[in-house]
């Protein structure tokens, strides 16, 4: 078993940063791939990025590529978002995932979920 808390979120302005960050217990994120999704209210949950166990593949969607960063520390199981130049369409709740493979593109590529962390930016 593996478990994720998100933190990091709050109340930005349009052009701000947040860094999110994802900490695992339970076991070694060594071994899992890693992704961040967000769900805005009334919508389906969005993937937004994903990383490989050891980092060297990375995946955005379109929507937040240039602006996030997804990056992670195996050393302190620990999995982050570096969002940048925050628009308020990036208002959601953002959700971290692990999966014991590859980086998937949807929710069901992964086994495991956090709670969220609320990201609301303000125009």
């Amino acid at each position: 078993q593996v478990q994720l808390v998100e933190s990091g979120g709050g109340l930005v302005q349009a052009g701000g940063s947040l860094r999110l960050s994802c900490a695992a217990s339970g076991r070694t994120l060594t071994v899992y791939a890693m992704g961040w999704f967000r769900q805005a209210p009334g919508k389906g949950r969005e993937f937004v990025a994903a990383i490989s166990w050891g980092g060297g593949i990375t995946y955005y969607a379109d929507s937040v590529k240039v602006r996030f960063t997804i990056a992670r520390d195996n050393a302190k199981n620990t999995v982050y978002l570096q969002m940048n130049s925050l628009k308020p369409e990036d208002t959601a709740v953002y959700y971290c995932a692990a999966n014991k493979g590859a980086p998937g593109w949807g929710p069901p590529d992964y086994d495991y979920w956090g709670q969220g962390t609320q990201v609301t930016v303000s125009s």
